[in-house]
């Protein structure tokens, strides 16, 4: 699955995230936050050509259990999950190559 423009409308839940197979990247965040928006362009580059990591964009906040759950305090916040156990993770990624980074811990 290539990369996600628009957020989930609604968040999936912890359990149905554990028992993902292969690679998946959840990212965290809104749509109204400027490091989010800047940080599109850079997960869209590292996704392509990647068509067997799913990615799943799920907007976070107050009250959103699923974040807290993997105890996201910025955004973005990206956890590249393999099969459905955290691998690496980039917060507020700034570089392709910290989005790279992340992907490579569970590709590899």
């Amino acid at each position: 699955m290539p990369y996600t423009a628009q957020h989930l409308a609604e968040a999936p839940t912890r359990a149905a995230l554990d028992t993902l197979q292969g690679t998946t990247v959840l990212e965290f965040g809104t749509p109204w936050c400027p490091h989010c928006t800047g940080a599109q362009p850079l997960i869209e580059q590292a996704l392509q050509g990647l068509p067997q990591v799913q990615h799943i964009k799920v907007e976070d906040g107050p009250g959103q259990r699923l974040g807290r759950s993997y105890k996201v305090k910025l955004w973005p916040t990206l956890i590249v999950l393999k099969d459905g156990q955290e691998r690496a993770r980039a917060v507020r990624p700034t570089t392709r190559a910290e989005v790279n980074e992340a992907l490579r811990a569970a590709l590899d």
